[in-house]
């Protein structure tokens, strides 16, 4: 072997030795790199075990133990605080057994059974709570309506009528609001005021912005007024469901959360109400116009009630716990509960669940949990799913018809009367079929429900576009515009409705929960501002043919997209959960659209 030749040798078998390094180097890197991204998906599953129940596989003496130092700990040392706590601890690790508890007097236990036989038994001063909420829905519906009447009169006194875009502007402004800021200051608005502090500061914005709203003389200044108004809308409807969720027993958390929804349409009713009272009101020497004012104006009214009873109902008893002021923690939930040992069972249960949020956070950290609701294909493809219902809550059209019912059938041949008229029984039906989705979201579920109704949207969208081909002066031209608007109100309540906020809670692990409940909702109103936006400018381009028929159109988008991106969350555990929604995309396409029914708990 020559010298070239040993060192041609030499080169390799140096080329080779680090060929193979680098072979094993990577592949041990690989291999690496594969049980990192196991071992965090093995804590993220842990996580949410462990706020799914964490007080899961403790001992009775253990509990018992743990209640009584919580409630020392928290200056409740009192004998029947310390009792109530001892009990309310093993009461909180298994909520629907508790007949081996021997302790518990026959009063507590035939309470804890009407939790079960009789979960609407509760306190007066719970409902008290659902009441202020339920008002603040009515204010969200009012503040969202008012407008459709009051725009057929202060387009003309801006002399904006003839241009479209001006008027989608001016009408969509508080929605742009809501989506980029209205809805981000909720969070700090909620740690520093509380819920009752977040209710009362956007309530008093709303009544002030309505106000305001009466007093504009150019479009700029109502633009600017409707702005502030997103103040007031953006963090109440974030904040009035937690209020309620917070404060409810666990049984009817969902029926009275739901409430929202049904009071909103409640609002959006009154709303329509409000126009058709104040529509004859004559001007009395006031410039551009009185009626319109007292439309706008209008809304302040339930706001303004809530701001005066807002403080009358206890605070929500988890904002005290993070606050650690336990004592009022403890004083807020006995108003809500019978007994005592409810009390402490669900402040107990809270403050545990809270420390092991605290523990998860440190864990994972707040900058990774936004990054992973992208990069970890469990949450990523729940935020799919989340946010396609809540992007065709608005692009299914509805609130076309909320803020312009007036204007469409006057463009049918109303008169303005009979227009204002009109709408009203669009807010009527749009809040009498809400009342059934208590029953339909839990029985149907959610995947179904969509699936069914939004065909039956797309039909009814394109018969409302198509009906303006009926010659005018026939009576089925007016009678089939109203009939297909109304049909579609029919099958919008109890879908497309109550569906997006119940799913979007659903979806997300409980660790990112709040930030993809945040996405969610900033979605949803940033395309209300886009319908808002551009309806005007689209009726007089497409003609109501056309313009009816591009949401009918989005409908059927919409139930493919539910049909292969949506699979069903009705009655699944957070591991079941897990399953569903931890699966290869193609796969999860593949088998939403062979199987209708849903997706079942053997995917994973």
């Amino acid at each position: 072997m020559t010298a070239d030749t040993e060192k041609s040798h030499d080169r390799s078998n140096s080329t080779t030795s680090k060929a193979s390094y680098a072979h094993h180097h990577d592949a041990g890197t690989s291999f690496s790199s594969h049980d990192t991204r196991e071992s965090l998906k093995r804590q993220r599953l842990e996580a949410s075990k462990k706020l799914a129940n964490p007080l899961a596989g403790l001992s009775h003496d253990r509990l018992s133990q743990m209640g009584e130092e919580y409630a020392l700990n928290a200056g409740l040392t009192s004998d029947e605080d310390l009792r109530a706590f001892r009990l309310g601890a093993v009461i909180a690790s298994n909520q629907t057994n508790y007949s081996a508890i021997s302790e518990l007097t026959d009063r507590e236990r035939e309470v804890l059974d009407r939790e079960m036989t009789h979960k609407w038994s509760n306190p007066h001063m719970l409902y008290w709570v659902i009441a202020i909420c339920s008002l603040c829905a009515a204010v969200q519906g009012m503040d969202e309506t008012v407008v459709n009447g009051a725009q057929i009169f202060y387009k003309e006194a801006f002399g904006i009528a003839n241009d479209t875009w001006l008027i989608g502007l001016t009408n969509g402004a508080p929605y742009l609001c809501c989506a980029v800021i209205g809805c981000w200051v909720t969070e700090p608005m909620n740690k520093r005021f509380g819920r009752r502090g977040t209710i009362f500061i956007s309530c008093a914005i709303s009544a002030l912005a309505c106000f305001w709203q009466a007093f504009t003389n150019t479009w700029w200044h109502m633009f600017i007024a409707r702005f502030f108004l997103g103040f007031g809308i953006g963090p109440k409807s974030a904040t009035t469901p937690i209020f309620a969720a917070e404060c409810s027993p666990p049984r009817l958390r969902g029926a009275l959360v739901m409430q929202w929804q049904m009071w909103t349409a409640f609002g959006i009713m009154i709303g329509y109400v409000a126009d058709l009272a104040f529509y004859p009101v004559p001007d009395h020497g006031i410039p551009l116009g009185l009626n319109w004012r007292l439309m706008m104006g209008s809304a302040l009214i339930p706001a303004v009630i809530v701001c005066c009873l807002a403080y009358i109902c206890p605070e929500s008893p988890r904002w005290y716990l993070t606050k650690d002021r336990h004592k009022d923690a403890f004083a807020s939930v006995c108003q809500l509960r019978y007994e005592k040992v409810q009390a402490a069972r669900d402040l107990f249960y809270t403050h545990t669940l809270l420390k092991a949020e605290e523990q998860t956070t440190a864990n994972i950290g707040t900058r990774n949990r936004i990054k992973e609701v992208f990069t970890i294909r469990r949450n990523r493809n729940a935020m799919i799913a989340s946010e396609i219902v809540m992007f065709m809550q608005q692009f299914c059209g509805v609130n076309v018809i909320a803020y312009f019912s007036s204007e469409i059938f006057r463009e049918a041949g109303y008169s303005e009367v009979a227009a204002l008229a009109a709408s009203l029984g669009f807010g009527v039906i749009n809040f009498l079929f809400a009342i059934p989705a208590f029953y339909t979201i839990d029985t149907y579920g959610r995947r179904n429900l969509l699936l069914t109704t939004f065909p039956l949207m797309a039909i009814f969208m394109f018969f409302t576009g198509f009906s303006f081909w009926i010659p005018e002066d026939s009576p089925a031209h007016i009678g089939c515009i109203a009939l297909g608007i109304y049909l579609f109100g029919v099958v919008y309540s109890p879908g497309e409705g109550p569906v997006p906020f119940t799913y979007s809670a659903e979806a997300y692990p409980l660790y990112i929960r709040a930030i993809g409940m945040s996405f969610a909702t900033a979605t949803t109103w940033f395309f209300n501002f886009v319908l808002a936006l551009t309806w005007p400018s689209m009726l007089e381009a497409f003609k109501p043919q056309g313009a009816f028929s591009w949401y009918a159109g989005w409908n059927i988008i919409g139930f493919l997209l539910v049909l292969f991106l949506v699979p069903e969350t009705k009655e699944k555990t957070l591991e079941e959960l897990d399953r569903v929604f931890d699966v290869d995309l193609r796969r999860m396409m593949a088998f939403g659209g062979g199987r209708r029914g849903g997706f079942g708990g053997g995917i994973s």
